[in-house]
């Protein structure tokens, strides 16, 4: 006969069951002290008498009284001094605290089944309850609300560095710009950019990478908004801004990469990473595309106060959600911060940097290296692109000069889209080969380095040029796979050290950004585009060397 109970959280009041499972709307259970509205029907039980006769029961307590020869409530079953005979034991006295514990003797068989019943649906209605009362929102996992918010940082980072690529034109004739002026106004972003890598990471590495990514897009986003109005003071007045803003994006790579070393488990760090990188391929998607609307219909100076403004809204959230380390989050659960330590104890912040022990290792100059090797190639595709489309595929460049302001625009943005796809699908490929033992290290960075080397071979066979935008696009695609390789190795050799060492490789790759794209504009004075390419397939083909013979994800540095 199935006993029936509605149970809620002080005690279990008057239990009083029958064959089809009557509830008491106000009964009460005192075990956790959780509010429980919901209802619970006890299993079908079986008493045992104490000559071991079974007989059918109508309720708990009809076998109380059967056994002790009185009427027993169910709020005093649980009290120590009316179970010891029925082989129930506690811990303590306290009933509201307690949990028992069970005698395996064949008397105790009813009880514990019972009992074990209640304890079950207790914790079932205790989670229920809880999942109840808080919004899915919150239930969300707080290491990928941190994710989240660093991916949202890198979307403002390349919207608010493309959008000068584009306003740059209106600009220049408004102020007559030359084009030796153009280069310079565009190229002091990278003074102040160069000077904060290795800054910002020894800043996160000492005070937390919430401080200086939070000081990196105020930073940079006051710099954006501040613009319009240093281009009408003058052209000093706009380098230095320029520069400013380059100061506020160079601390933004090492802080990113310091937060997610303390929050994000081995196990989820590839796809975690592609994520936020994401979000600067997919910003300058958002300001190549955005930006031509909104300056055909407002002006120029309405890209610069739009797009700098969201930094606030952004830092509003930072403010509320983001946490340096899961020790610092009051709100992070048990269950959640197990599964980021994974047995392990958070690390104190970094007092002294140990650069003589860093600079001694291996793995750390194949970082270095392969970061310049792989930079070269990245930064002149992605700035000498439109030239490319127009001077490349002659006599066919007509055919990409009757494309207007926005159709041009998409042959520039479809290769940052395929790296933000493919930088996603390369991380969950990552982190699946490493949940089953495998090591990703040389893997993904080796496709990261000769996917684009070989589509950069085949740019010299192509004659139209869609077939140019699609062999760019490849490369691009395949570029990405190294967000999961030398992109998160940093976090691999020395967890503590993440944002310095994110800040040596990422200046090396910042200089070959500068004396890549400089260099192209001499080769192409004196040769071809082949010329250009055959220089950037050599460095991938250096880089990969190095890579497969020095890199490693093991920890090298504790």
């Amino acid at each position: 006969m199935a006993i029936g109970g509605l149970i809620s959280n002080r005690n279990f009041g008057s239990f009083v069951g029958s064959g089809n499972g009557v509830q008491n709307e106000r009964g009460r259970l005192g075990l956790y002290g959780a509010d429980i509205s919901n209802r619970v029907i006890i299993p079908r039980a079986i008493a045992l008498c104490r000559n071991h006769q079974p007989r059918k029961i109508l309720s708990l307590q009809a076998s109380l009284q059967h056994d002790t020869g009185h009427m027993t409530s169910f709020g005093c079953f649980l009290q120590p001094g009316n179970l010891e005979h029925h082989g129930i034991r506690f811990k303590n006295s306290n009933k509201n605290t307690s949990r028992p514990y069970y005698k395996s003797s064949e008397e105790s068989d009813i009880t514990e089944e019972v009992v074990d019943s209640l304890s079950s649906a207790e914790a079932l209605l205790v989670q229920g309850n809880r999942n109840k009362a808080s919004p899915w929102w919150q239930q969300f996992p707080r290491r990928w609300v941190i994710v989240l918010l660093c991916f949202a940082s890198f979307l403002l980072c390349n919207m608010d560095r493309v959008n000068m690529s584009i306003a740059i034109l209106p600009m220049s004739q408004q102020y007559n710009w030359n084009s030796a002026t153009v280069g310079l106004i565009q190229s002091s972003f990278f003074w102040g950019y160069l000077l904060t890598q290795i800054l910002g990471g020894i800043w996160a590495d000492k005070y937390g990478g919430k401080l200086v990514l939070g000081f990196g897009v105020v930073w940079w986003s006051i710099a954006t908004v501040m613009t319009p109005i240093a281009a009408k003071l003058g052209l000093p007045f706009l380098l230095v801004v320029r520069a400013f803003m380059g100061i506020g994006e160079g601390v933004a790579m090492p802080a990113m990469n310091n937060m997610l070393s303390k929050w994000i488990p081995v196990s989820e760090r590839s796809r975690s990473l592609a994520l936020v990188y994401s979000g600067m391929y997919l910003g300058s998607v958002t300001g190549l595309g955005f930006s031509p609307m909104l300056i055909q219909k407002f002006g120029w100076p309405s890209v610069f106060y739009s797009f700098g403004s969201l930094g606030s809204i952004w830092f509003l959230l930072w403010l509320k959600y983001a946490y340096s380390s899961p020790k610092d989050d009051p709100e992070l659960s048990e269950e959640e911060k197990k599964i980021i330590l994974g047995g392990s104890k958070p690390r104190e912040p970094v007092t002294v940097i140990p650069w003589k022990l860093i600079l001694s290792k291996p793995p750390v100059w194949a970082l270095i290296i392969s970061h310049f090797c792989h930079n070269w190639g990245t930064f002149i595709l992605l700035t000498w692109m439109p030239t490319y489309y127009n001077q490349a595929c002659t006599p066919t460049s007509h055919m990409v000069l009757k494309f207007n302001l926005t159709e041009s625009g998409l042959l520039c943005v479809l290769p940052w889209f395929t790296m933000a796809v493919l930088a996603n699908v390369g991380g969950w490929i990552a982190d699946t080969l490493v949940s089953r033992g495998l090591s990703i290290t040389s893997i993904m960075q080796s496709i990261g380095f000769l996917g684009p080397a070989f589509f950069l071979t085949q740019l010299s066979r192509v004659k139209t040029p869609a077939m140019a935008v699609l062999c760019m696009a490849c490369s691009q695609g395949a570029d990405a796979f190294s967000q999961s390789g030398l992109y998160s190795n940093h976090q691999d050799i020395g967890p503590r050290y993440a944002g310095v060492l994110l800040g040596l490789s990422n200046t090396a790759g910042v200089l070959a950004g500068v004396f890549g794209t400089a260099a192209t504009g001499y080769i192409l004075q004196r040769g071809s585009w082949d010329d250009v390419f055959k220089v950037a397939v050599g460095l991938y083909l250096i880089g990969t060397l190095v890579w497969n013979l020095f890199a490693t994800g093991e920890k090298v540095l504790d």
